[in-house]
């Protein structure tokens, strides 16, 4: 797997899906609605939330 930029907080699983389907840094995911990344097993609302402070953290977001 590769690594990703993803905090360890998400858990195991919604990193892993995430690199899996080729995102491993936040800008990849600005590319995506929070929609969309729903769809990847493993990635649920949880992750999203912490996706969303994370990307706006770094003045980025999902695209809508």
């Amino acid at each position: 797997m590769d690594e990703t930029e993803f905090p360890q907080r998400m858990g195991k699983v919604a990193p892993r899906e995430l690199a899996l389907n080729g995102y491993t840094r936040y800008e990849q995911l600005t590319t995506m609605t929070s929609k969309e990344l729903l769809k990847i097993h493993g990635v649920g609302p949880k992750a999203i939330r912490i996706l969303e402070e994370e990307l706006a953290a770094r003045g980025l977001s999902f695209t809508q």
